[in-house]
């Protein structure tokens, strides 16, 4: 027995699809599949956190829709996969935000905090909100660096062990025991295939007539992740900057903070633009509509973080600056309290899973 239906759907096309095997070569979850001759709720929670959704198989597939065996395995995994995030958060009462991580809750939760940073900054120095990024430490008078620190800190601090907490029970249910620690061979393959998106091409010809996907999405996911890394590596060198040389924030144009930044922001803003693009044009057949909202959440926070810090640089040195740095505050503190309860989450469960792989791949069988 399996806890849900979507589950035990899922059984029964891995079942289908591991007496047929002929889509073996297309990606990661076919082989791991094939190392397996039943499938507990684990098992399919590690294959669908496996599956880039690519289609490949379903356009292949002799016993897709509308044969009567109606093989749908990107939609079935995707169901699974966005189940298995709630099934595995931490805290575990916090599984229900998932359902209900749509846009507008995302949009309260950035305004909110904006909000809030204004009525700080109104209630202690007025004159604050119309100041400019002209000179060193302008950005502190909207509010002081200690408390900027202290309330973005706590708020990552939190988003990082609920992540963590979260991927560690993921791990223990997937088939390997907590205790299991994949050499560096194992991770150092997942890094690789997950930073050049090794399994969302499908495999390479299949029999479909459109064997590569023409979506944009590997392009488009590569601005997102490599921006957001840009984005962070820029926070890391501003933080560097402050405490070890007492520089303080804005930094000129040329300096490091900035360069990194600016090219942060603009992966995030082209990359999360062309993975909406990517969603609207893909065949409705394979996704899960119902959690569309939740995928778009996040591209909206991401898009927002990087258009909101771009025109932060761009209106720096006048008095519209407060106002935006108000609202950069509060999209990015929306977006850290949010991360472990939206699709942040799938980056981390697949790179687990890519571990995984990884790992039973190189391990002896009998």
């Amino acid at each position: 027995m399996h806890a849900t239906d979507t589950l035990a759907e899922a059984d029964r096309l891995m079942t289908v699809c591991n007496s047929c095997r002929y889509c073996e070569g297309l990606c990661a979850v076919f082989p791991a599949m094939e190392m397996r001759r039943g499938f507990l709720d684990g098992d399919l929670n590690y294959l669908a956190n496996l599956c880039h959704n690519c289609g490949a198989c379903y356009d292949d597939c002799q016993f897709s829709p509308p044969h009567e065996f109606n093989v749908n395995v990107p939609k079935v995994l995707a169901e699974v996969r966005n189940d298995s995030y709630a099934s595995y958060a931490w805290p575990p009462a916090a599984a229900g935000l998932f359902r209900r991580n749509g846009l507008a809750i995302a949009i309260i939760a950035a305004l909110s905090v904006t909000l809030f940073i204004l009525g700080f900054v109104a209630a202690a120095d007025p004159v604050g909100l119309w100041t400019t990024g002209q000179e060193p430490g302008a950005f502190y008078r909207l509010m002081p660096h200690n408390a900027m620190a202290a309330l973005f800190g706590a708020a990552f601090l939190y988003a990082i062990a609920a992540l963590c907490l979260s991927v560690r029970r993921f791990w223990g249910d997937i088939g390997e025991p907590q205790a299991t620690r994949p050499d560096a061979r194992a991770i150092w393959q997942a890094v690789k295939d997950a930073g050049r998106l090794r399994y969302l091409d499908g495999g390479g010809m299949g029999c479909g007539d459109d064997a590569q996907p023409k979506d944009g999405r590997r392009h488009a996911h590569h601005l997102v992740f490599y921006g957001f890394l840009l984005c962070f590596a820029s926070t890391s060198v501003a933080t560097l900057y402050h405490y070890l040389l007492g520089w303080e924030a804005p930094y000129a144009w040329y300096d490091l903070p900035v360069v990194l930044g600016t090219l942060g922001g603009l992966g995030l803003v082209g990359g999360t633009i062309g993975l909406y693009r990517a969603k609207r044009v893909r065949d409705p057949v394979l996704v899960d509509t119902p959690r569309l909202g939740m995928d778009v959440a996040f591209l909206a926070m991401l898009f927002l973080t990087g258009l909101s810090g771009l025109a932060l640089l761009v209106l720096r040195d006048t008095g519209a600056m407060g106002l935006v740095l108000a609202l950069h505050l509060g999209v990015v503190f929306a977006l850290f309290i949010t991360m472990p309860y939206g699709k942040f989450v799938h980056g981390i469960y697949r790179f687990a899973a890519l571990v995984r792989y990884a790992h039973e791949r190189a391990a002896p069988h009998p």
